[in-house]
């Protein structure tokens, strides 16, 4: 099918980059949020991204005008998901969330519109019910930060006729994106379960008292050759998603062991996220 118009769902750190990324690649792109300060604050971002972008010559003044132009922020869903041939939700990880807000689209946009999951955990076959037409969603997740890396997993659930897949598949490559295909659902896709099984191993270490925080990461780069590490790297993704992540987990399996580790637990309730509030594992205020 013929995409013009495409919604992203949630104007967070994830979310507004995504707009952008769309935009920039020439389609009419509309980011919604229900609070008029994300909104706010996306747009300001954006703005600014552009600019720096033709500063620093990575685009021409003209592209960056043509992809303002196709770029709107809001808070009126209705407006943003009518006319709609494409939604990409990137709400909190959180099941419910996703639920309630698919399920307020459904009934607005139209019933040829195509829906894609930016979870990075949670398959779309938990949330494909809400929707009038379930063989039209799946899993498209991208990594942060979502304007800087290229790989994005494209997740087919037994609910998703290959229609939508190819579509999807398509649309990730015409926005500058490398799709990777997983074939069928399973929990975390491909890089998330391989970052979880690390990150958990790091916690672990952490909350055991057998490394420090800075020892733990300069271990993994100097001895595995990761470029960050792991706790490092937690801070820079959310310390808030990845403890929501956990506890959906949890909900779902009622395993002990799938509870967020203590380092976690205490970080969240502090409100330590990580970069995007200036303290994590790592205080970035100083």
């Amino acid at each position: 099918m013929k995409i013009n118009k495409v919604v992203v769902l949630g104007a967070g750190l994830m979310g507004n980059q995504i707009a952008i990324q769309i935009a920039k690649s020439g389609f009419q792109t509309v980011c919604y949020s229900r609070r008029e300060e994300t909104v706010e604050k996306a747009s300001a971002f954006a703005s600014g991204w552009f600019e720096k972008a033709v500063a620093k010559e990575k685009i021409t003044a003209e592209e960056a005008k043509v992809a303002m132009e196709n770029l709107t922020f809001t808070t009126d869903l209705t407006q943003a998901c009518t006319n709609a041939d494409f939604v990409l939700e990137t709400v909190a990880d959180v099941l419910e969330t996703k639920r309630k807000i698919l399920a307020e689209v459904a009934k607005i946009a139209p019933d040829h519109a195509i829906y894609a999951s930016n979870s990075s955990y949670i398959v779309s076959s938990r949330f494909c019910d809400v929707l009038k037409d379930p063989a039209k969603i799946c899993n498209m997740h991208f990594f942060n930060p979502a304007l800087v890396m290229k790989i994005v997993e494209v997740v087919k659930g037994e609910h998703t006729s290959e229609d939508t897949l190819n579509a999807v598949y398509e649309f990730t490559k015409a926005i500058g994106k490398d799709p990777v295909l997983v074939h069928q659902e399973i929990y975390g896709f491909v890089v998330n379960r391989i970052f979880s099984a690390l990150t958990r191993e790091a916690c672990y270490l952490l909350d055991m008292g057998i490394a420090s925080i800075e020892d733990i990461d300069k271990a993994v780069k100097g001895g595995l050759g990761h470029p960050m590490g792991p706790l490092e790297l937690l801070d820079m993704t959310g310390i808030d998603l990845e403890y929501n992540v956990y506890m959906e987990k949890f909900k779902m399996t009622k395993m002990p062991e799938d509870r967020p580790s203590a380092c976690l637990t205490e970080r969240y309730a502090r409100g330590e996220y990580g970069r995007k509030n200036g303290k994590g594992f790592y205080d970035y205020k100083r």
